[in-house]
């Protein structure tokens, strides 16, 4: 059943499921205000959603202009219908609610412009624009679609797809935990369920917490710090949560937090220059870009990279991937897989000539060598999912660092081998042996295992695995296999370490 989720999931973007998600609530709302099951006037869910997009959209053109940015149709969409289910739907004839639509719908595109230092947002859009409204004009959201129960299994079922697409979890429940335990020890009623009821049922808690808590841009990208985000944001969201007489409404606790999440987290966004493509093995290349400015970063971890194209399909122009270059380099390099039925996305990737541009921000990823030198490691990777550890191993030949390292590589084929150039320049200089895995070759080839690495091969190249810590980058679906072979030979979770990000193709 999950893995069957999870195969759906990883076919669109987080971007574009939660664009799906919105509109689901949106539609859903719609259809039980015809029915008489929810209070509201359907024409005016629908005149309020079109009012908030054509605001929305035509507002980020004009300031994309003016900034010359790369659009990112998305997220405009993605806003306006945040803003459609959190300010109360309004008919064509009212004046003052049609001006809060168009001022928050304004103001919440300005603020991805405006709010921002060197490019690195600060403000969650929608959360700035319904605050800015509360203070400006007297207008303030009421989150509706949190208060009505015949929509809560939909936000949360929905919910929790978002969450288990970005791997979240942790961040959403330190929110919840935390807003629960301060409405339970601020509450004046005696029985402990009812606040518990009251903060769940009848609260916009699990919309705030799926879909603007999340939202990748104002998030820490650290799991401590993405804990302790949650955690903070939780605290301020609960009604009775106030600084002297000043009182935090859901938005307010949002900014607050984001305000934590923009002191602690990378502040750099790129604008990388295509210099070269080099085929790197069958239809994989690796393109390698000139930065803008100087970069700093880990070996392992990745970016989101944005390419405006015409068409985007439902992956949207949006993508992360690992930063397949050393921090030793000067040049940033993305290694790709291509494949017949490609996204629109590496489609438009493919077609770059050299000089053009491409953008990169939201620097993250845990996925990197541990602090002690003498930890032994093994590096499981299939495919593509080598970059990291390219990055990993172009770093430690550079600083001439020696690590117990042993590095399985599985392919279909011979020719699928990526960078192996610098696979024999590790084992050349540092000792750090690859052991290499293809499935679709006939015959022996001598040093390479023509079959899928199984327990038998991992236990028979590494006698002490159980010692080991473990790191393993692929397609998901490899990832689970080797995790589940990996849990049968005794190996502790704990020393498994898996490469994730949003989106991974």
């Amino acid at each position: 059943m999950f893995a069957f989720i999870d195969t759906a999931l990883n076919r669109i973007t987080m971007y574009r499921l939660v664009l799906y998600y919105l509109i689901a609530l949106l539609g859903a709302a719609t259809l039980f205000s015809m029915l008489g099951v929810l209070p509201y006037d359907p024409t005016a869910i629908v005149f309020s959603t079109i009012v908030l997009l054509v605001v929305t959209w035509i507002t980020n053109r004009v300031f994309a202009h003016v900034f010359h940015a790369q659009e990112n149709a998305e997220s405009v969409y993605i806003t306006a219908f945040i803003l459609a289910l959190i300010i109360s739907p309004v008919t064509a004839q009212n004046s003052a609610g049609l001006g809060f639509l168009i001022f928050a719908g304004s103001w919440s595109m300005a603020c991805k412009y405006l709010c921002a230092i060197r490019k690195k947002h600060i403000f969650n859009p929608a959360a700035f624009a319904v605050a800015l409204s509360a203070i400006a004009i007297n207008q303030s959201a009421t989150w509706w679609v949190g208060g009505n129960l015949p929509l809560l299994p939909l936000v949360v079922l929905g919910g929790i797809l978002v969450v288990r697409k970005i791997q979240k979890t942790d961040l959403v429940l330190s929110a919840i935990i935390v807003a629960l335990g301060i409405s339970i020890v601020t509450s004046s009623s005696k029985i402990i369920l009812n606040p518990i009821l009251q903060t769940l049922l009848h609260s916009s808690l699990f919309f705030f917490s799926f879909v603007m808590l999340t939202e990748p841009l104002t998030t820490p990208p650290g799991r401590t710090m993405r804990i302790l985000y949650g955690a903070i944001v939780g605290a301020l969201f609960v009604p009775a949560a106030h600084i002297g007489s000043f009182y935090f409404t859901p938005e307010l606790a949002l900014l607050a937090g984001n305000i934590f999440s923009y002191a602690v987290s990378p502040k750099e966004r790129l604008l990388l220059s295509l210099r070269a493509v080099e085929q790197i093995g069958t239809d994989m290349y690796d393109f390698i870009f000139r930065p803008d400015h100087t970069f700093s970063f880990r070996p392992g971890q990745y970016l989101e990279w944005t390419l405006s194209h015409a068409s985007p399909d439902d992956r949207g122009n949006r993508r992360y991937f690992t930063i397949a270059s050393s921090p030793t380099e000067q040049e940033i390099r993305l290694g790709v897989k291509f494949y017949p039925q490609g996204s629109s996305f590496k489609r438009a990737l493919a077609a770059m000539k050299q000089g053009d541009t491409i953008t990169a921000s939201q620097l993250a990823g845990e996925f990197t060598l541990p602090r002690d030198p003498a930890q032994k490691l093994v590096f499981i990777a299939g495919g593509i999912g080598i970059t990291p550890f390219r990055s990993m191993l172009k770093y430690l030949i550079d600083m001439q660092e020696h690590r117990p390292i042993t590095l399985f590589y599985a392919n279909k084929k011979v020719a699928d081998i990526a960078y192996k150039p610098i696979l024999d320049e590790a084992w050349e200089q540092l000792g750090i042996k690859t052991v290499y895995s293809v499935t679709a070759e006939q015959g022996p080839i001598p040093g390479i295992y023509t079959r899928s690495i199984s327990a038998e091969i991992i236990a028979k190249e590494i006698p002490d695995y159980c010692e080991c810590t473990f790191y393993i980058s692929g397609p998901r679906t490899m990832v689970i296999a080797f995790e589940a072979i990996l849990n049968q030979m005794g190996v502790p979770r704990r020393q498994i370490k898996v490469d994730f990000f949003p989106g991974f193709a």
